[in-house]
């Protein structure tokens, strides 16, 4: 379960990335796959940035072995103070014009001391925030908000479904069920939105378990849906508003440059139809 920011879903973001972004015409990117089929949807895609931070250090995730993690240097080719968690959603929102930021607490999720002010000064901001605290309890989720709602101003419910290798994660005690059952289930208690995180995908090249979103999709047709993990480039984007997902947590792409400002503004406004 997570924390998320004031934001009614389908509700217009004012957008905080500079004119130049403007793109006047469908955008094509370069040497696109010619396996994908460009689609035009009614739904809304939001591209989410991530910042995984761990000891007040903003870090790349690798398929979840923390003994690989590094901190960030650098967002799309340009540097920026190492690991400085403040001055990566700082870059992603003024020179990406990502309009949401996605904060994984990592220290929290592993019940250690939550990073209450950083959360606090990333959302303070002003990006409506999303926040994986590794909440698991309704006086947790007070006691999270209570860092940023000052700043951000309000709170919203999602359940994160966090997948290895496409099995979810779950505890010892808990009977395993298949991940569109639990996003059923999910759906059904009335939450928002599901955000399917596929921890082996996240930082890696490993693509998209299309197969699996369908089916989360079909079982939870009436919630928000995000896709986290293994996002490599624009293609994928387009894939996953086919299949019906409304946004995407990206990190590494944006981090090595392979999704930019065009990127992200088309993926908010349009999807091209090949020429």
């Amino acid at each position: 379960m997570q924390l998320v920011g004031p934001r009614a879903h389908g509700q217009h973001v004012p957008s905080r990335h500079p004119r130049d972004f403007r793109v006047d015409a469908p955008y094509v990117p370069p040497n696109h796959g010619t396996n994908v089929t460009f689609n035009l949807s009614p739904l809304p895609f939001d591209l989410l940035g991530v910042v995984d931070l761990r000891g007040v250090c903003a870090v790349n995730v690798r398929a979840g072995q923390r003994d690989l993690y590094e901190p960030v240097r650098a967002v799309g080719g340009v540097a920026i103070e190492l690991g400085d968690g403040r001055a990566l959603a700082r870059a992603y929102i003024e020179r990406l014009g990502i309009t949401e930021l996605y904060v994984a607490d990592l220290d929290a999720i592993v019940d250690r001391a939550p990073q209450d002010a950083l959360v606090g000064d990333i959302a303070a901001l002003g990006a409506p925030l999303w926040l994986d605290a590794g909440i698991m309890s309704a006086d947790e989720a007070r006691h999270a908000l209570a860092s940023i709602c000052q700043a951000v101003g309000g709170d919203r419910v999602a359940f994160s479904l966090d997948l290895r290798a496409g099995e979810p994660v779950v505890r010892k005690s808990i009977a395993p069920k298949p991940a569109h059952a639990l996003a059923a289930r999910a759906a059904g208690a009335g939450v928002g939105a599901v955000i399917v995180l596929d921890l082996a995908r996240v930082g890696t090249t490993a693509g998209l378990d299309l197969e699996l979103i369908a089916r989360v999709r079909e079982a939870a047709p009436g919630v928000t849906l995000l896709v986290g993990g293994g996002v490599r480039g624009w293609d994928d984007l387009v894939r996953l508003k086919n299949a019906g997902c409304n946004g995407a947590l990206v990190a590494t792409a944006l981090l090595d440059g392979r999704l930019g400002a065009p990127e992200i503004l088309a993926a908010r406004t349009q999807l091209p139809t090949p020429n």
